[in-house]
């Protein structure tokens, strides 16, 4: 994920595409294109995605060929991304259906949306667990917990998909090194020691004709992403 409020200085304007740098083609790789519709705004500013490519690019364990089911779902997911994250108005967004998207975490209560945008992916998707609630952040606060945590950002990547289109059943990792500091649920303050957190889960979801996602049931233990971040000791 970008650093949620981190301006974008190659791409000064806040319209339009993403700058190279953030799109991968600095990189040597486009791995996201997403380009803001015509009536669109990003919620703070254009994202930056220097820092998080940076961490896929270096250690990320696959690199698909182009035009392969993996490299197709990657590009879908890391679109949705952007957009869920960067635009609060989900009459703006275009990577989803809106009027019947549900997104769940471990075949629980499914969110809307409209929830999503207004709490984040990250209080949707951690929920309450001993050293996070989610209870107790905004989309705001929940972003500024996980950016501290991962100054270098936290890249995702596909692993492996097991059925193409409607329904995508895959893979996933997500990664980053704890280089920076975790404050939990209680106010306590954890320095990381610059290790790798990797967290492997799965994610079935539905999407139409045109690829817009519909739905996206995502299985993981979110303790295996907080508990590193309270339990690392420095080196």
């Amino acid at each position: 994920m970008a650093l949620v409020q981190e301006t974008d200085p190659f791409a000064p304007d806040n319209k339009g595409k993403l700058s190279e740098v953030s799109s991968g083609i600095s990189h040597g790789e486009l791995i996201r294109d997403y380009v803001l519709g015509p009536e669109a705004t990003w919620r703070f500013s254009t994202p930056s995605y220097s820092r998080v490519n940076d961490t896929y690019f270096e250690h990320r364990a696959m690199k698909h060929p182009e035009g392969c089911l993996e490299a197709i779902v990657s590009k879908i997911v890391k679109n949705w991304e952007v957009e869920s994250h960067h635009i609060a108005d989900i009459h703006q967004w275009k990577t989803v259906d809106v009027s019947m998207f549900k997104a769940a975490l471990n075949g629980g209560c499914p969110c809307s949306a409209k929830l999503m945008a207004d709490v984040g992916h990250n209080n949707m998707l951690v929920g309450e667990t001993q050293n996070y609630s989610a209870a107790r952040h905004t989309f705001e606060s929940s972003y500024k917990v996980f950016g501290a945590a991962f100054p270098e950002g936290f890249a995702w990547e596909v692993l492996e998909v097991y059925s193409g289109p409607p329904t995508i059943a895959f893979k996933w990792r997500h990664f980053g090194k704890m280089v920076g500091t975790y404050k939990d649920k209680t106010g306590k303050q954890h320095k990381g020691n610059g290790e790798f957190l990797n967290l492997i889960g799965m994610c079935i979801a539905t999407v139409n004709e045109s690829l817009v996602i519909e739905t996206l049931d995502v299985y993981y233990n979110p303790s295996d992403m907080i508990e590193p971040l309270v339990t690392a000791k420095s080196t």
